[in-house]
């Protein structure tokens, strides 16, 4: 019987043969390569098979690198976004006040024309409030005593009369619009030269041109200018336009409504004309309005107090008799 028995020592090249034969392999196959590119083929293989592998092995770094370019650039943009709209707010913030000193500007370059064309001294104002009564028609502005105004001063706007000053205090005014009840102004009609008064209805923000009779020549359009004739208004400024013209047979009197022309609740300024200066001295003929300032006024009033009450005495018997026809 056979038996297998392994040899004990392994039979073969030395190492030194064997590092002597692949080197010379290794440097025949650079040569070949180096001289006739026999390579070119087999390397185009490897690296196609071996392109996959390098893109998985490296998808990790490129995903971490990706990922943390994404996190900065949406912090870079969302601070850049903010700045953003802090600036946009920053900018229409000054666009809006532009708007405003411009529409300011324009109505100050409107009251500067209106001095010059009627060649009165004048103080601009600030309209800081209105009255307090809601069913007063008055403002409050931030000149008075100390601004050279007197009562019964002459505010004007860019467009035309806005009222009287009607009270004063040492550095603040109440102005009485010429649109409140019983305030009159002697006005002109610009087309023909008619001389009337007008006063204010208080409640619809109108004015009234009472006791006109029926035949009156006054028609719808025609400009209200102030006449000039009180010695209080400068002649020529521009009060209101006819609105309203009934001329019923039935009443004694016609009903003719205007409309204002100034515009006190639509801007902040206004102009305070101040009285003329005579003989180096600022006259003080105007005047005195129903409500006066308690400093120098009580003399005044007690002067004026007389015909102004003769004048509401009329204007009642009037009323009286209006109500009397109608019925």
């Amino acid at each position: 019987m056979a038996t297998y028995q392994e040899n004990f020592f392994t039979r073969g090249p030395s190492p030194l043969a064997r590092v002597t034969f692949f080197s010379l392999i290794a440097i025949a196959v650079m040569i070949a390569d180096h001289r006739f590119q026999a390579l070119d083929v087999v390397r185009f293989g490897v690296t196609t098979a071996l392109n996959p592998i390098e893109q998985v092995i490296a998808w990790p770094a490129r995903g971490l690198t990706t990922l943390t370019r994404y996190f900065r650039d949406q912090d870079a943009l969302i601070s850049e976004n903010k700045a953003l709209d802090e600036k946009i707010l920053a900018l229409a913030a000054d666009g809006q006040r532009a708007q405003l000193i411009a529409a300011e500007h324009k109505h100050v370059s409107a009251l500067h024309e209106a001095n010059n064309r009627f060649q009165r001294e004048g103080v601009i104002a600030e309209i800081i409030r209105d009255a307090r009564n809601p069913f007063a028609r008055k403002i409050i502005i931030n000149r008075g005593m100390s601004d050279a105004i007197k009562p019964g001063a002459v505010v004007i706007d860019g467009l035309g009369v806005v009222g009287q000053v009607t009270n004063l205090g040492a550095t603040s005014a109440e102005v009485t619009l010429i649109t409140e009840k019983d305030q009159s102004v002697p006005v002109m009609i610009v087309r023909n030269g008619l001389r009337a008064v007008a006063a204010g209805n208080g409640r619809e923000g109108l004015i009234e041109m009472p006791f006109m009779p029926v035949a009156t020549d006054i028609l719808v359009g025609d400009a209200l200018v102030t006449s000039g004739i009180d010695g209080v208004y400068p002649a020529g400024l521009s009060v209101g336009t006819v609105t309203v013209v009934d001329k019923n047979p039935a009443f004694s009197f016609a009903r003719i409504v205007a409309l204002p022309t100034s515009a006190p609740n639509h801007h902040r300024f206004v102009k305070v004309l101040l009285a003329p200066v005579i003989a180096g001295k600022r006259a003080t003929n105007y005047p005195v309005s129903d409500v006066v300032a308690s400093d120098g006024a009580s003399s005044a009033k007690d002067k004026a107090g007389s015909s102004r009450d003769a004048n509401r005495e009329a204007k009642l018997e009037a009323k009286r008799a209006l109500r009397q026809d109608a019925r």
